[in-house]
């Protein structure tokens, strides 16, 4: 299984209160779950209007369909017109990974 995320910096253009940054990244939110079929959130800086962090995860037993989702997913928030894109930071990890904690269940 293989697990991958990607999280954005953005930086809203002429926003004035939070209800305005609410009125541009919840459809961007929702555009990327129905789009692409990724867990996406509001992830960083939730108390100042006019930046904001959201990520995006996704999980498949398919390493390229994980990269190419995340490639398409950094298109589609670059080419946004009402947000200006400051960074992109993605980590891609599988399951079978030697580094990664098992947490007992139950």
């Amino acid at each position: 299984m293989w697990i991958g995320w990607i999280e954005f910096d953005v930086r809203l253009g002429d926003v004035h209160s939070l209800k305005e940054k609410r009125s541009i990244v919840r459809p961007i939110v929702n555009e990327l779950q129905r789009r692409f079929a990724l867990s996406a959130a509001e992830t960083d800086s939730v108390d100042l209007y006019r930046r904001a962090g959201i990520g995006g995860s996704l999980v498949s037993i398919d390493r390229s369909h994980v990269v190419e989702v995340l490639d398409k997913v950094e298109r589609f928030m670059a080419e946004r017109p009402e947000i200006e894109l400051l960074s992109a930071h993605r980590h891609l990890s599988s399951s079978t990974d030697d580094d990664q904690d098992e947490l007992p269940f139950g």
